[in-house]
């Protein structure tokens, strides 16, 4: 198995525009996308920082730290991949759970969900070419 490098980490804000301020005029990081979801009435701000990314969420009421992915905080870990279908192959050959391979609406990647020893949510992320 080859992981390449940090993707992306993800956050979830209990205040969004605090958060917001926080991480790009405080640190600074360089905002690429900014997304509301009616759906989930939930923003989703990806921000920039050296070849790696920080997502912002919020979620209406978020539940305290927990291992679930939509609580507040660390959100996940994410790895990119070359091949996300591979490593899900080897993974499972190692008896390691996956979620289904979803596509994201956004980004057009693909990526999965697993889970480390102690439920920490890990994503497998492949960019689209």
């Amino acid at each position: 198995m080859k992981l390449n490098r940090i993707h992306h980490v993800a956050i979830i804000a209990s205040d969004y525009e605090k958060s917001k301020y926080f991480y790009t005029k405080i640190l600074g990081l360089k905002i690429i996308r900014e997304n509301y979801r009616k759906e989930r009435d939930s923003y989703k701000l990806d921000l920039k920082i050296g070849e790696s990314e920080i997502e912002l969420f919020t979620f209406p009421n978020p539940p305290e730290r927990s291992t679930t992915p939509e609580a507040r905080g660390l959100r996940h870990l994410c790895f990119s991949v070359d091949n996300l279908s591979e490593v899900v192959t080897e993974l499972h050959q190692n008896g390691i759970e996956t979620e289904s391979i979803r596509v994201d609406e956004f980004t057009g990647g693909s990526y999965t969900f697993l889970k480390d020893p102690d439920g920490l949510p890990i994503e497998l992320y492949m960019m689209t070419n």
